[in-house]
């Protein structure tokens, strides 16, 4: 599933590439997408209208319209946003610095949702694996702070006080938004912090380090590219070593999640 820094790049493309376009039409004609939305509910409650503001929290992303209902986008596990210019050109992020041809392969059937803006050009969520999901006034009061915002002290009272594994309780949207089990993984080996670990077994250094290492992480992640960017990401499968320090990477089972982490500096106990 894509994580905080996919997401953000996602939001970026609207920002940059959608904001202020009159929506024309609307294909919202995907049930499964859309859900609970029949086909034509989206679509009334948009034309006519434009875009004007991009948010997100962690991995959930929403954009306010000039009418009076804000529309929602989840990328799923694979969905991507690509945005046509006014010009012909397509923006879909990554390394994004004009107008470009556009890098991912058109299947009209893999677009899942559509804005038709008066100019021409168009939003769509791409999505081969149909893992997306797109709805009007989206509720996010569930989720917690943003992993790429949260404070220190916040951050200390939602992950430092509980009692599960720091690796589930940085994977809980309901204590920190938009970390997934990529960057989980990053995080930890980065702090040099067994995933195991009960997280209110850290002590105040260890806390503050978790918490430098997730906004360096993330920050990382969002100007590379992703997440899958990670120093120690390409080392999680059997037969690697530590990046850091040579030894085996070791592989366990935390909150349902397969994880990676370091045999000697992250030791199980």
């Amino acid at each position: 599933m894509p994580e905080l820094p996919e997401v953000e790049s996602a939001r970026a493309v609207i920002e940059r590439s959608a904001l202020g376009r009159r929506i024309d039409d609307v294909d919202d004609t995907d049930s499964w997408v859309c859900r609970p939305h029949p086909p034509g509910e989206i679509r009334a409650a948009l034309l006519g209208r434009r875009l004007v503001a991009a948010h997100r929290r962690g991995k959930s992303m929403w954009i306010e319209t000039s009418g009076d209902h804000v529309l929602g986008i989840h990328l799923g596990m694979r969905g991507r946003i690509l945005v046509t210019e006014r010009h012909g050109g397509v923006d879909e992020g990554g390394d994004y610095v004009g107008t470009r041809p556009q890098r991912t392969p058109v299947k009209a059937e893999w677009d899942r949702f559509t804005l038709h803006f008066a100019d021409g050009g168009a939003l769509r969520l791409f999505d081969k694996r149909r893992l997306g999901r797109v709805r009007l006034d989206p509720d996010i009061e569930a989720l917690g702070p943003d992993a790429g915002e949260v404070r220190l002290a916040d951050f200390r009272k939602l992950v430092g006080a509980s009692r599960t594994p720091v690796k589930a309780r940085l994977l809980d949207q309901h204590a920190v938004a938009g970390v997934g089990n990529l960057l989980a993984d990053e995080v930890l080996w980065q702090a040099a912090i067994a995933p195991e670990r009960p997280a209110d077994e850290l002590d105040a250094a260890e806390v503050a380090r978790l918490h430098r290492e997730l906004r360096t992480a993330i920050r990382h992640a969002i100007k590379r590219g992703g997440v899958h960017t990670g120093e120690v990401i390409a080392h999680r499968k059997a037969g690697e070593h530590c990046p850091r320090c040579g030894a085996p990477m070791r592989r366990t089972e935390v909150g349902g999640r397969t994880t990676w982490a370091c045999s000697v500096e992250q030791p199980a106990g």
